[in-house]
């Protein structure tokens, strides 16, 4: 037994009917100005713009010839900053590091080969962004001592972007750069 056709459906049997919700309000069908629409669900990674790639792991597009840079290398730049520190004198690590912040750097990363990148802008962090995440970022995780620096080493465990607290802050992540790409 077959039922009568829909008059609200003029399609027939097997058209499928329309959402309950109806049409999006005017403007909520585009993405936002400056954005790209989002790809459908389960299609790959957009492709990047030429000179950059999109990293697999972290979803950012950073400069071709760069990498985000590993655990190690971070904790090994974090635990270089003391001797080098010592051995300047303090006075000398502070003027070193304010000559290299306007290239992205802090002494220890400029020694390991590191930058820290702003994925935002596609260029490396310059002055004001390394003094925000080497002041404001680092006073921030020095406020409880212990426990926030405990909870930014989680953060950058377990991201997989990579940043700590002070790169929160300062919306930068750490590059490996053995080319010096980013200094051209």
């Amino acid at each position: 037994m077959s039922q009568p056709p829909n008059p609200e459906y003029p399609g027939g049997p097997g058209q499928q009917p329309p959402p309950p919700w109806g049409p999006p309000p005017a403007g909520y069908s585009q993405a936002p100005p400056g954005y790209a629409p989002p790809p459908p669900y389960g299609s790959p990674l957009p492709s990047a713009r030429p000179g950059f790639y999109t990293d697999q792991g972290s979803g950012l597009m950073l400069p071709e010839g760069t990498q985000l840079a590993s655990i190690g290398r971070r904790i090994g730049a974090y635990f270089l900053a003391i001797p080098l520190a010592i051995v300047t004198l303090g006075i000398g690590y502070l003027i070193w590091g304010l000559v290299v912040w306007g290239r992205g750097q802090t002494p220890a990363l400029q020694v390991l080969g590191m930058r820290c990148y702003r994925p935002t802008e596609g260029k490396p962090a310059g002055w004001g962004s390394m003094a925000l995440r080497e002041v404001v970022g680092r006073f921030l995780e020095g406020i409880l001592s212990v426990i926030t620096y405990l909870i930014s080493f989680v953060l950058f465990l377990t991201r997989s972007d990579r940043r700590a607290l002070h790169d929160l802050v300062a919306g930068t992540v750490v590059l490996y750069d053995p080319a010096k790409t980013l200094s051209r």
